[in-house]
């Protein structure tokens, strides 16, 4: 069904006396299909230019695109090269951070420690030039809750910016992103949820892999299973749902199919069993780390 035809087929129920409640669900419902689709389309065109073309914001949209391909080095030589063009630019400057906090927690950085305050640095930039732009505030937010920043703030920076755009996809996924870091399992699915319902299309980062993991931590194993499963189709690059889903298997007692996940995971990164020092709930930090470690068959 075309996007506008789907638009009119939606149902809003409600009284006379709802006309104004009933005009921001429309509105809602409406800037949730486009955003991500003209976000889609300057990328797109960005991407198709020449790269000796491209100014800050060209920069900055072909980075924006990689961030679940396993290409966070490249992401970062182009968002380098946009904050060359002007260090003051903001979501630049984010994006930069996300990156390298990504490259922390993800396994790849080869100085962990130098990519987490990296990440950091570059968060307080972009926050001391942000105003009131959502996206930037809320890449921001994720860099710094992520690498260890107080949590609770950086959750309420992200209601800030929602305050600000309740259409941004991006912002509720990574809303529920930070409300998993913080224990607040439930808080995470009923986000991640918000951000598939905007943009049932266009991926906003690993919402999939939010949920299921949620699930996973109250120890809903059947239902983190399939979430986590798709969450790997979505970014069959990205190491972080296979440690998830590994030790989902192992905790269901399917060490055969834990193991397997482990090799297609050493195949990503060499580092199995993380920190995972983002996750602040110590119970279910080691309830994700107990299951990784039977699935890798390393010691208890």
């Amino acid at each position: 069904m075309p996007r506008a035809e789907r638009i009119s087929a939606d149902r809003f129920d409600g009284s006379l006396e709802d006309v104004f409640e009933l005009q921001d669900k429309v509105a809602v419902s409406v800037a949730g299909v486009i955003e991500p689709v003209l976000q889609a389309a300057e990328t797109a065109r960005s991407i198709n230019r020449p790269t000796t073309d491209l100014t800050a914001y060209d920069l900055y949209l072909r980075a924006y695109a990689m961030e679940l391909s396993g290409t966070a080095p490249e992401a970062l030589r182009l968002l380098d090269q946009a904050i060359e063009r002007d260090p003051h630019y903001g979501p630049a400057l984010a994006l930069a951070a996300v990156f390298h906090g990504t490259l922390w927690i993800a396994g790849w950085s080869e100085d962990p420690e130098a990519d987490r305050r990296a990440g950091t640095d570059l968060a307080w930039r972009a926050l001391q030039v942000a105003r009131e732009d959502p996206a930037t505030l809320v890449h921001a937010a994720l860099a710094l809750g992520s690498c260890g920043d107080d949590i609770g703030a950086m959750m309420g920076l992200i209601d800030r910016a929602l305050a600000l755009n309740p259409s941004f996809a991006r912002g509720w996924n990574y809303s529920g992103l930070l409300s998993l870091f913080a224990g607040q399992a439930e808080r995470a699915i009923e986000h991640a949820e918000i951000a598939l319902r905007l943009s049932p299309r266009a991926r906003v980062g690993t919402t999939h892999g939010i949920i299921g993991t949620a699930h996973l931590v109250r120890r809903r194993f059947n239902e983190a299973l399939p979430k986590l499963l798709l969450a790997i189709q979505e970014a069959p690059g990205f190491p972080i749902p296979y440690r998830w889903l590994a030790s989902c298997y192992a905790h269901m007692g399917r060490l055969a199919e834990a193991r397997d996940v482990v090799k297609r995971l050493r195949a990503i990164t060499p580092i199995v069993v993380p920190p995972a020092t983002q996750f602040r709930n110590l119970e279910q930090r080691e309830l994700l780390l107990s299951g990784l470690r039977l699935a890798a068959g390393e010691a208890q």
